[in-house]
């Protein structure tokens, strides 16, 4: 499968359940520099809530997610 959205760094959080997706991400995000892309892949349902209130309240941008089959993808841009 081809990368739908090009991205700088890339965290597996499959498995986990809520809210440690979302922690993963803001650490990973915390390494990040401004405009630096995390691809987060995720099996957690209520990750895709979590997800698009994190980037709304944190100020960064949701530029995709995905849904295929259970597992969820987003690839968010650092403020």
């Amino acid at each position: 499968m081809i990368d739908a959205v090009a991205h700088d760094a890339e965290l597996d959080a499959s498995g986990l359940n809520c809210p440690l997706p979302l922690l993963k991400a803001k650490l990973e995000l915390n390494r990040l520099a401004s405009g630096a892309v995390l691809k987060v892949t995720a099996t957690d349902a209520g990750s895709q809530r979590d997800f698009r209130t994190f980037a709304r309240l944190a100020g960064h941008t949701l530029l995709r997610e995905e849904d295929e089959n259970g597992v969820y993808r987003y690839w968010l841009k650092k403020a």
